[in-house]
């Protein structure tokens, strides 16, 4: 067996098990699927009323939920990742002659499943309530491709995150910057109704253009200028997490 197909069959069963140990967590299920679909129902109905942003408030709000969506999870994401650093489990993989790389692949690619189901819960209770996206077939398509890319870009640095981190405490603690950045984003309220300082932030941080393209998708008026910005940021922060992530089990594994 090549040295490929060998490591695309252990992240398979890495992919397995990570599965496994969501289902049988009701909290990480809860916070990963249900959690972004309260927060839409809270700030389309008890604060919807009070941004005037050109459009029906669930509208505009839905794409930066998404976002948040696949944020929300990777608390436990990267304290799963740490426990099994720090408890021994990947010394366990090493006797049994685990692939490296299907240890971390197993992780990112499970992130990347429970953002999908996270988000077609988010975007169904979104209908339920009067959410009237303009998109066409490609549009959808490339929502489906932009939300993969960041579940990609997120699980990578979150995992990274949490292989550095010293306890799964530090871990968790580790990756609430990257929870609460959306917020001070466009996905609320546009970045031009924040005070000085604060737009400017929420201008140039990650998370914005990337809402922004969700946006324009699902209107069915894609930006080209946000779409490439939001890109390179998705390639760049997995980029980074990848290499900071792998470099991070040589060192500690």
């Amino acid at each position: 067996m090549s040295a490929t197909t060998n490591s695309k069959s252990h992240s398979m069963v890495m992919l397995r098990r990570n599965i496994k140990h969501v289902t049988r967590n009701p909290t990480s299920v809860f916070n990963a699927v249900l959690m972004p679909v309260i927060i839409l129902l809270m700030f389309v109905y008890m604060f919807g009323d009070a941004f005037d942003v050109g459009v029906d408030y669930v509208d505009y709000a839905t794409p930066g939920l998404m976002l948040l969506a696949v944020c929300y999870g990777l608390g436990g994401l990267a304290t799963v990742v740490n426990s099994d650093m720090t408890k021994g489990i990947i010394n366990r993989f090493k006797v049994m002659d685990v692939s490296r790389g299907a240890v971390l692949n197993g992780h990112v690619v499970a992130s990347v499943l429970t953002n999908l189901l996270a988000i077609a819960a988010l975007v169904a209770a979104a209908f339920l309530i009067g959410f009237d996206p303009s998109a066409g077939p490609l549009d959808w398509l490339g929502v489906l491709g932009m939300v993969v890319l960041l579940g990609f870009a997120a699980g990578w640095f979150t995992v990274a995150l949490g292989m550095a981190a010293k306890s799964p405490e530090t871990a968790g603690i580790a990756a609430v910057p990257l929870v609460m950045l959306p917020f001070f984003s466009s996905a609320i309220v546009p970045a031009e109704m924040m005070g000085p300082g604060l737009r400017q932030f929420a201008e140039y941080q990650p998370f914005t253009p990337i809402i922004e393209t969700l946006r324009g998708l699902l209107a069915g008026a894609p930006s080209s200028g946000d779409a490439i910005t939001a890109i390179s940021w998705c390639v760049g922060i997995a980029l980074g997490g990848y290499l900071w992530a792998s470099a991070t089990f040589r060192k500690r594994a």
